[in-house]
């Protein structure tokens, strides 16, 4: 089940560094290849909460089976797909019925596992959701340059072929409802699907067309803000709702929310910001990229084990605050480079970043869903994952804005440098003239040129470094929701 979740949550990413070459085998233009991942993203987003009244009708087990066969079936066609058009449509289906693996396997931990070995498995599956993303777009790019962009989807098929079958010869581990098919919302469901994946849409594409500059992103902003107040209302009055609201009325499981969406945001910004700079700033290629990004992974897979002892040791809540810190530090190290840094001095924050990342999961899971009752655990499980996922769309949103701002910013103030009559920038064009001479390059538009290149890789970095600042500060302040958790039911014990 752990490998399905794995697969469903790599997916995200996996296409992230090959849209070029899915754009060129589908003749497709560069604004319409980018709904490959939107629409993956927005499906998915609407089944994970679904997901949590679709377990208590089939019950776990089967919802996972039935998830794994839709999403392995989904991949195989999604290979074969003649046009931009059929893989959308391919892609939306591949995340609606994929992302039902995803809560099961949060829910199943607290059913399956006994007391004194949950951490462990917590342990395991806080590696799969912070190495997934991780790996996603070096893994991705390396399958494309090495076979073809087919195989992105095609990987998927013998492993979700064997995970059918070894998932489908398991007992149940909880009670499935068949009366609830009746009395299922579907004026809900329809009001939840506009307003998660209107949501969705608008954080995607906000950024890229300046959000409410464009009637589309007005319009899905207003539709999305409608449906919201109409689904909650829903929720809170229909006799069986498909998500209990209620459930937030336990306090370590709403601040618990509140964390995994911030974590959301630093762990999905952090995978996307980190492969940006290095590729615009430091010039990286992919491979490059990918073997600067393996750190914080294998960072993150050596902790995760001292993450369990230590929470058996001292705690889960002492281990999370343990965690943020170390989270924000990485990311406040990243923000003190200059263009000049090479690769290997994002050792440190890459690895520090990773400690702490997978630290916060693995005891937040506990801490979350550690105080409620079993017959909670499926509803509880896709909330919690719905929040971690839209704080990572909000993180990414909010990105993406601050590049363009930003950099306009900087690039205003860094242009002023650019100015015969100051001291700094004669001599600048002093050296770099005698240096173009010696080249036989010399030329006044040349070192004008060579003068706006260095402002506009200056003002970008000076705007990552905004970026990873603004992220540490935002892990950071989530420390000050920790007094207000209470201990997890369970006792957290040692990982092996």
């Amino acid at each position: 089940m752990v490998v399905g979740m794995f697969l469903a949550i790599l997916d995200i990413q996996i296409v992230a560094s090959s849209l070029s070459d899915i754009q060129a085998g589908l003749a497709a233009s560069p604004d319409e290849i980018s709904w490959i991942q939107t629409a993956y993203l927005i499906a998915e987003v609407i089944m994970i909460p679904l997901s949590g009244y679709l377990a208590r009708m089939w019950g776990s087990r089967r919802l996972f089976v039935i998830s794994a066969i839709g999403f392995t079936a989904a991949s195989f066609a999604c290979a074969f797909a003649w046009s931009l058009q059929s893989l959308i449509v391919l892609r939306v289906l591949q995340g609606f019925i994929g992302g039902g693996m995803i809560p099961c396997v949060f829910s199943s931990i607290y059913m399956i596992f006994p007391k004194e070995r949950q951490a462990s498995a917590n342990v395991v599956v806080g590696m799969i959701v912070t190495c997934a993303p991780a790996i996603g777009p070096t893994l991705g790019g390396f399958i494309t340059d090495t076979f073809s962009w087919h195989w992105l989807f095609l990987i998927n098929v013998v492993p979700g072929l064997i995970i059918i079958m070894l998932v489908s010869a398991m007992p149940d581990f909880d009670q499935a409802d068949p009366s609830l098919i009746r009395q299922i919302d579907l004026r809900g469901l329809v009001l939840m699907a506009l307003f998660l994946g209107g949501l969705e849409f608008v954080l995607d594409e906000g950024p890229r067309d300046d959000w409410f500059d464009e009637p589309v992103i007005t319009f899905w902003t207003c539709v999305c803000s409608l449906s919201g107040v109409l689904f909650l209302w829903r929720c809170l009055t229909y006799h069986q709702p498909l998500i209990d609201l209620r459930i937030f009325a336990n306090r370590n499981f709403f601040l618990g929310c509140l964390v995994a969406a911030v974590m959301g945001m630093g762990l999905f910004g952090g995978v996307y910001v980190t492969p940006l700079y290095l590729a615009r700033v430091q010039h990286f290629n992919a491979l490059q990229i990918g073997t600067v990004m393996s750190i914080g992974g294998i960072a993150m897979f050596l902790t995760a084990p001292l993450a369990g002892r230590l929470a058996a040791a001292f705690g889960a809540r002492v281990v999370l605050a343990g965690g943020i810190l170390l989270a924000a530090c990485g990311f406040f190290g990243a923000s003190l480079l200059s263009s000049e840094a090479a690769g290997d001095q994002l050792f440190w924050p890459l690895a520090i970043r990773g400690m702490g990342l997978v630290s916060m999961i693995i005891t937040l899971n506990t801490i979350a869903l550690g105080t409620l009752q079993l017959q909670q655990m499926s509803n509880a499980s896709g909330l919690y994952n719905l929040s971690r996922n839209m704080g990572g769309a909000m993180g990414l949103a909010a990105i993406n804005t601050l590049l363009d701002r930003r950099f306009d910013l900087h690039l205003a103030r860094l242009s002023d440098w650019i100015n015969p009559v100051r001291p700094e920038f004669q001599e600048f064009a002093r050296q770099a003239g005698l240096y173009l001479d010696s080249a036989g390059l010399g030329s006044d538009q040349r070192v004008l040129a060579l003068a706006q290149q260095l402002v506009s890789r200056e003002a970008l970095m000076m705007t990552f470094n905004d970026i990873q600042l603004l992220m540490g500060a935002a892990i950071g302040v989530s420390l000050l929701l920790l007094p207000l958790m209470s201990p997890p039911r369970q006792a957290v014990s040692s990982a092996h």
